[in-house]
């Protein structure tokens, strides 16, 4: 038969010509090109991941703004099992790219991916413990569900008067347009987060002028860029040296940010760095923030103060408020004619589009259970919504964790979770909402003092308003401790009759719950 028991078995057809998997990923980006690779490592081979676009690459595919490129380490920025040679301490966006796509292909992974399909909607059927997914290439179904969507990809589009018929091209960094005549024009920036600091520099010697609106100034780092010796390639023990040297450098960071008393020396380093690199005092002004450093993402950048300082670029401190035919127009009242506008105004980093349409146990969506609070189990498993597996989901990443780092240790629990549901010969696996929740409280507790909660700005790391939907409030290392320990006993297992010829729920231990409410400052 097409459909799986709990010990796996080939892909296969239903009989009312519904395409079936033991395991569908969602995304075929950094996170689910790991995830294919983790589930076969693990003896997961039936899987399949579904993939709007025609190409692999996710962010670093979508994303192709001049300077486009990683901030962080490019050591750090790897997957365990597919060391690279890095040019340079930090990556571009070509690089990244090719390096997924060669792993990919090393790995085999291009065999699972079905490009050009949408997920429409994905319904948990309780009666044959299977997710049942509407897409644009017809149904399919799954014992379980891994979105690997990311989370840097949907641009956050501002809401600006008469933007809609400014007659020149308009459009955000995220979708650049490489069509569109910018050398010798008179361009506005608006927006001025990780975005800009990256492509301003590109774009500042070709342009006739640029005009930068900056709503909120960021706390801007040196960036210790350099070239990588082949040499360190060649020899394990420097190359494991240099990126355990940069691993420890963004985990001290990340103390600072925990304990926001530590942080007068690194924003005494941010305010020397801009102190050198802007010698005009007005404008230093300008470039100063009023918030505590690390409550916005982190920018590194040797490039973007001095863009700013040419005399073809013009900062204007204010929010655009509205656009006038060719005019652009600041909430100070600042008026400058334009003939492009770019949108550096981010992504929508809290939202999961794919939540509004993912039904579970009780057949609301996502998106309605988390209207109030977006609550996960270590940012993986969601209380109603069994064998769904979200990666890098609520309150997994910060200011300084590595994306592939916190993906990898994620995929080492969900294939634990998987290979129990296997080997108990379970179909269904869902994380105990009393567990759920005292995770989620010790979180938020921890949240509160550190800086991410307390800098005085806002930020995307507040998804929902006054609530914190992003940062880990802890170190990476005890991250990656916490998610390599897969607790069964956080879990309620069932099975269908299909199985065993008689429905089974359990076990039920409160283990698990009890250790959690002895300790609020564990996760």
């Amino acid at each position: 038969m097409a459909d799986q028991t709990a010990d796996g078995g080939g892909r296969g057809t239903a009989g009312g010509g519904e395409d079936t998997a033991e395991v569908l990923v969602v995304g075929a980006g950094l996170s689910g090109v790991a995830a294919v690779i983790a589930l076969r490592r693990a003896g997961i081979n039936d899987v399949v991941i579904l993939e709007k676009s025609a190409e692999i690459g996710g962010t670093w595919r979508d994303n192709t703004y001049p300077g486009c490129g990683c901030d962080v380490p490019a050591l750090l920025y790897e997957y365990s099992f597919a060391p690279h040679t890095w040019d340079r301490c930090f990556a571009g966006r070509r690089d990244i790219l090719d390096y997924l796509r060669t792993t990919a292909a090393t790995h085999g992974v291009s065999r699972a991916v079905q490009h050009g399909v949408e997920v429409l909607e994905a319904r948990w059927d309780a009666g044959t413990h299977r997710w049942r997914l509407k897409t644009t290439a017809g149904d399919r179904s799954a014992r379980s569900v891994i979105v690997a969507t990311g989370l840097w990809h949907r641009p956050r589009h501002p809401r600006i008067p008469g933007l809609d018929a400014f007659p020149g091209p308009v459009f955000h960094s995220a979708r650049w347009n490489h069509e569109a005549d910018l050398p010798g024009r008179r361009i506005a920036v608006v927006g001025t987060g990780a975005s800009a600091v990256q492509f301003l520099p590109e774009l500042q010697p070709v342009a006739g002028h640029i005009d930068v609106f900056q709503s909120t100034p960021h706390w801007v780092l040196p960036r210790p860029d350099y070239a990588l010796p082949p040499a360190l390639h060649r020899h394990a023990v420097l190359r494991r040296s240099l990126r355990g040297q940069h691993y420890w450098t963004q985990e001290a960071v990340g103390v600072l940010l925990r304990h926001p008393r530590l942080l007068p020396p690194l924003e005494a380093a941010a305010r020397l760095h801009l102190r050198r690199s802007v010698p005009d005092p007005a404008l230093r002004r300008m470039l100063t923030p009023g918030y505590r450093i690390g409550g916005r993402r982190l920018i590194a950048s040797d490039a973007y103060y001095p863009a700013l300082t040419r005399p073809n670029v013009r900062l204007h401190p204010t929010r655009v408020t509205a656009v006038e035919g060719s005019d652009v127009i600041g909430a100070d009242g600042t008026r400058t004619r334009a003939d492009a506008v770019i949108l550096a105004t981010g992504y929508q980093v809290g939202e999961l589009p794919l939540a509004h349409h993912l039904y579970g146990t009780d057949g609301i969506t996502l998106a309605r259970t988390w209207a109030h609070d977006r609550r996960a189990y270590l940012g993986t498993s969601v209380s109603g919504y069994p064998n769904l597996f979200l990666l890098t989901g609520p309150n997994l990443l910060s200011g300084i964790t590595s994306v592939p780092v916190a993906v990898e240790a994620q995929l080492r629990y969900v294939t634990s979770a998987l290979t129990h549901l296997r080997t108990g010969r379970y179909t269904a696996l869902d994380v105990r909402p009393d567990v759920q929740e005292a995770h989620c409280t010790a979180v938020h507790t921890a949240l509160r003092t550190t800086v991410y909660n307390t800098a005085g700005c806002s930020s995307y790391y507040f998804g929902l308003p006054g609530v914190n939907t992003f940062c880990w409030p802890w170190s990476t290392s005890r991250l990656i401790k916490r998610l390599h320990a897969f607790a069964p006993d956080a879990y309620t297992w069932s099975t269908t009759p299909e199985v065993t010829g008689r429905a089974v729920t359990g076990p039920r231990p409160a283990a698990e719950a009890e250790h959690c409410a002895k300790s609020p400052g564990r996760p």
